[in-house]
């Protein structure tokens, strides 16, 4: 019976956090509401939005209310790692509701875009050039609301003590200052920053103020959704670019390392194994791109380099966003992006993919392992590495840990290839579309349409929601619910033979 009590404090715990997210998500979503404003023949829609609001809200106020004496446990990874699991799966279920609603989308479609926006992906099954402004800033919300985290936003107007396991299981484990709910509004601060100054930056550009808003939301959460068919290309401007691109690589960064930029700390941030590792990609992919690809594409050498410097920062930030096709790229081309897309933007930011540090780690372990061969075999030889502002030394767990990671990752990546290639596509765009996917990055050759077999978009779907939590999240969490249930039931039966 213990266990059965101790099991029952636990869950109120993890259900009244889940009705701070819920309620939270709920507000939120009457965000688009504001669009009327400015569009009031868009008052057609507007219940289309306050509905699954007002029961998100509603569900929400209920846990917190049932629940309210359990909200000052301390929760552990793992339980964080639940509540983060059954937050998400609720909200993207009921961000789905107005894309059926206004749009009329098969209700798979529908989650399929809800599940795009909340993980920062950007693929899409929605024809935009249809889409009222509504539903347009309804996806941009959701990509700069998933951006930032449910957790976050949970952990920074949540009272009490969390802990860290809500941050941590979605991957935010490193914080700005030691307390977490101060760490969570922080980053809110800077992500808002980025936003702002974004649209002030594309307003001036030469976009309008409603697609400055939306591309600026787009853009710091690294989501990659558009208001115009052709992405960026719509505007074939060098100005707009070259806002995109600074927006793109901030994005890119951990939070922890914008705090050191934001505090003038440079020297972490030179020291920063991640930044380094971008400041060789970019550049090396962007001539590679340039020399194999682009220059023989497009017209003028400064059309071809734009178009190298901004497709190549674009799938390794895992953004989305786009100026050009890829139906004319060579295989060169292609297979750079596809290795950058799984590459993937930094840790404990908004970006997806492997993420640069655990790639930075193998390369110095490569490193380490040629040098520890010339040393003599009783040498003991420290293996340190900036990771944030932190000098930290790696041992074995931490290596176990990262390889089982990619190791997951390549193969999941590996089966969803496979499975678009046994739904009828070309090997080369099941393999640049399932990376896209996977990594949450946005860019697509044409596989992702409304039309696509729903084999192809349940694995497109389900491949952007592990991608965004990191597999390990989401399988733990699933098999910790399945425990506990079973130590639930049986508890229960032996107190009723009793």
């Amino acid at each position: 019976m213990r266990e059965k009590e101790y099991l029952k404090q636990r869950y109120a715990a993890i259900l009244s956090s889940v009705g701070m997210i819920l309620l939270l998500a709920g507000v939120w979503m009457l965000a688009p509401l504001l669009v009327l404003f400015a569009y009031p023949e868009e008052a057609a829609n507007a219940l289309s939005f306050a509905g699954p609001a007002g029961c998100l809200c509603l569900v929400g106020l209920l846990l917190r209310r049932v629940f309210h004496l359990a909200s000052n446990v301390t929760l552990s990874i793992q339980e964080g790692g639940v509540i983060v699991l059954i937050a998400w799966v609720v909200v993207m279920l009921f961000s789905a509701w107005p894309f059926t609603a206004v749009l009329q989308l098969p209700f798979s479609r529908s989650l399929f875009e809800a599940v795009s926006g909340w993980t920062t992906t950007g693929l899409s099954v929605v024809d935009v050039a249809k889409a009222g402004p509504m539903i347009l800033f309804w996806r941009s919300a959701m990509q700069l609301a998933g951006g930032a985290g449910l957790a976050i936003i949970m952990m920074s107007a949540i009272t009490g003590p969390t802990g860290v396991g809500v941050s941590s299981a979605e991957g935010r484990s490193d914080q700005l200052v030691p307390q977490v709910r101060q760490s969570a509004r922080l980053v809110l601060v800077i992500y808002t920053g980025y936003a702002a100054i974004g649209t002030l930056a594309y307003w001036v550009a030469g976009m309008s103020l409603f697609d400055a808003f939306n591309h600026s939301f787009a853009a710091v959460s690294t989501g990659g959704f558009s208001t115009r068919p052709d992405s960026i290309r719509t505007w074939d401007s060098a100005a707009v670019e070259a806002v995109t691109l600074p927006l793109m690589v901030l994005g890119n960064l951990s939070f922890v390392t914008a705090w050191s930029l934001w505090r003038g700390r440079l020297r972490f941030v030179e020291r920063n194994g991640e930044v380094r590792l971008m400041a060789t990609l970019i550049p090396l992919s962007v001539a590679a791109v340039f020399v194999f690809t682009c220059r023989g594409l497009y017209p003028t050498i400064s059309k071809a380099f734009r178009v190298a410097i901004f497709e190549t920062v674009s799938a390794l930030t895992t953004t989305g966003f786009s100026t050009v096709s890829y139906g004319n790229w060579n295989a060169f081309g292609v297979f750079v992006l596809i290795v950058l897309m799984l590459i993937g933007g930094g840790a404990c930011s908004t970006a997806g993919g492997i993420k640069q540090f655990r790639v930075y780690l193998f390369w110095k372990l490569l490193i380490w392992e040629i040098r520890r061969s010339l040393l003599p075999r009783t040498a003991v030889m420290e293996r340190p590495i900036w990771e944030g502002n932190r000098r930290i030394f790696i041992h074995d767990a931490r290596l176990g840990q990262v390889g089982i990671f990619v190791f997951l990752y390549l193969a999941i990546y590996v089966l969803g290839a496979m499975l678009l290639c046994a739904c009828g596509y070309p090997l080369q765009d099941a393999l640049f579309e399932f990376a896209s996917a996977i990594g949450t990055v946005g860019l697509s050759v044409g596989v992702t349409r409304a039309d696509m077999p729903d084999v192809a978009l349940w694995a497109e779907t389900l491949a952007m929601f592990l991608g965004r939590l990191e597999f390990m999240v989401v399988i733990v969490s699933a098999i910790k619910m399945a425990g506990d249930s079973v130590r639930l039931i049986a508890s229960t039966s032996d107190g009723e033979r009793k």
